[in-house]
């Protein structure tokens, strides 16, 4: 697997978010992780887009982010996309192409009352509708944060590669399975520092109800700019079923699917990724993003 070549740490925002910028003038690019995960999930598709695009990739605090957020931060679903939408005004982005992949908050940042920087949208193998938590292994995050010490316990158990390789863990997020020393990098904060812990547990805590979630999707098909759904064929947590509804869902959406591979299509796709995303962007990128 190539290695990205280092992209600048800048940060932290108004927020407290830290983020990666390629820099330079091309269009903008801004990609979304999940639960558990850092920026570097997009590194071999950064390496891909950045001699024509600007890629920037913010820290959520999903447990792998290094810099704790303030004390006060509200760090629900709906907050953390109010969040990524004042993170487009503070770094004053415009016509921005908006990525996500596992976690689905970036449909939250184009609703309406949501962000106007947004151009373009693509969703990849992500939370939609009311899969908020994912499958079991979300089920099972969510209960263990519900439990005193129960992040601090989730972040032990991950640390053996058997664990968390077993389907209702890490197993069926991937194909290629993410690498031990990537794998590691995620979770170390989470091991090491209870204000990581307590950033999570404020998301796993204030799961929106089912009928909330559903609401919100239905007021995200306003959006109307273009929309490239990119779905793992083979995926075990986002059902296939959704990138159907997800391509009706929005009046100007693509869908292409990738075999091969489960939810972290960065990891176990990350070229054919990067081909979908670069043909994408050509047709539909400003180049006004900065």
């Amino acid at each position: 697997m190539a290695t990205a070549a280092p992209r600048q740490l800048e940060g932290p925002t108004a927020a407290g978010l830290m983020y990666s910028d390629t820099g330079g003038d091309g269009p903008v690019v801004v990609l979304l992780h999940g639960v558990l995960m850092s920026g570097s999930l997009w590194e071999e598709v950064v390496e891909g887009l950045r001699d024509r695009y600007r890629c920037i990739v913010p820290e959520l605090p999903f447990g792998a982010h290094r810099t704790p957020m303030p004390d006060d931060a509200e760090l629900d679903l709906e907050s953390l996309a109010k969040m990524v939408a004042e993170f487009l005004v503070e770094l004053d982005l415009r016509d921005v192409t908006l990525v996500c992949n596992d976690w689905g908050g970036a449909q939250l940042v184009v609703s309406p009352g949501g962000s106007d920087r947004v151009a373009a949208l693509v969703l990849v193998s992500c939370e939609a509708f009311d899969n908020y938590p994912p499958g079991l292994p979300g089920r099972l995050l969510c209960l263990n944060a519900s439990l005193p010490g129960g992040t601090f316990l989730t972040s032990q158990l991950l640390r053996p590669r058997w664990i968390r390789h077993l389907p209702f863990i890490f197993g069926n997020m991937t194909k290629k399975r993410v690498s031990n020393d990537r794998f590691t990098s995620w979770i170390h904060p989470l091991r090491h520092d209870r204000k990581i812990r307590r950033d999570l547990d404020k998301y796993l805590r204030n799961v929106p109800k089912k009928k909330v979630l559903l609401e919100w999707a239905e007021e995200q098909r306003t959006f109307g700019g273009p929309v490239l759904v990119v779905w793992a064929r083979e995926d075990k947590l986002m059902p296939p079923a959704h990138a159907e509804r997800l391509a009706q869902h929005f009046e100007n959406a693509e869908l292409v699917w990738v075999d091969d591979s489960r939810t972290l299509v960065p990891i176990d796709q990350p070229q054919l990724l990067t081909n979908h995303l670069s043909a994408f962007l050509a047709d539909n990128s400003s180049s006004k993003g900065r």
